[in-house]
């Protein structure tokens, strides 16, 4: 295995912008990086892990040069479950962590890319169209963000960060959660700054979510975000999803300890003007 320069994989187990991914980082030794044969001996241990064409998933080496249709990415994946994937790569390392622990969602994505391009109007134009915009921001940007009780959604979607944040933090411990579920997302955690910011899923969860194992939540999430997508009227429009400033979030900053931290509009910006 090469180690690559950022890959500090006990750094990660102690971050919690990582910890959706700390079941399966811990397979790893602590400075080598993973490589396919890695990835797919974890999948070996996972065989329900699928597309939703039925097909087993597999990663790959990348293809290289002009490709047909059935050889793309999302295509090839939907069709014959294999992961395009490079090796030495953080970006597409990430992409392979997020399959093992989101399978479910990673399928619904491909599955919604595999029917907008396979769609007879979509063919005809080089666009990429609302649906893979908005599946597409997900899977590179997604944050999943379950809540327990509304008032908190209601202070994140109207971008309240101080009153969110900060006045109501201890709320926001016990009642809100925040799972990194995009791999680019993970790729720019390995060195945050100030602007870092995901995209959010909100999903309303029981009380008592927050007290399940992590595997269990995970496991939640997972059906959750899948069933969301499979659902035709939504994934229409990246409006579904709300910013979420993650070095805002109690606990994954030390800065932001302090109420003047949510003062900083070039952060913690006010709303954002949707189109009408």
């Amino acid at each position: 295995m090469k180690n690559l320069p950022l890959w500090h994989r006990e750094d990660l187990l102690q971050s919690p912008f990582f910890e959706p991914l700390h079941a399966v980082l811990q397979r790893y030794g602590k400075n080598d990086f993973p490589n396919l044969a890695d990835y797919n001996e974890l999948l070996a241990d996972q065989p329900s892990i699928a597309t939703q064409s039925g097909k087993q998933i597999k990663f790959v080496e990348q293809g290289l040069g002009k490709l047909g249709f059935e050889a793309q990415y999302e295509p090839r994946c939907y069709l014959s479950g294999e992961v395009q994937t490079r090796e030495n790569n953080l970006h597409d390392l990430f992409n392979a962590l997020v399959w093992l622990i989101f399978p479910q969602s990673k399928a619904a994505i491909n599955a919604r890319h595999y029917a907008a391009l396979t769609n007879t109007q979509a063919a005809l134009t080089s666009q990429r169209g609302s649906v893979r915009d908005m599946a597409t921001l997900l899977d590179e940007s997604g944050v999943i963000v379950p809540f327990a009780e509304p008032h908190l959604a209601e202070l994140l979607r109207d971008f309240k960060w101080k009153e969110l944040f900060f006045q109501n933090r201890e709320k926001v411990n016990s009642a809100m959660g925040f799972y990194i579920f995009g791999h680019g997302l993970y790729e720019k955690a390995i060195q945050p700054y100030l602007g870092f910011t995901g995209q959010g899923l909100l999903l309303q969860v029981d009380e008592d979510f927050f007290a399940w194992p992590r595997h269990q939540r995970l496991q939640h999430l997972d059906e959750r975000v899948a069933a969301y997508l499979n659902e035709p009227s939504n994934c229409q429009d990246t409006y579904e999803l709300s910013p979420v400033p993650l070095l805002g979030i109690p606990g994954w900053s030390k800065d932001n300890e302090k109420a003047e931290y949510y003062d900083n509009q070039n952060y913690f910006r006010a709303g954002r003007a949707r189109a009408l």
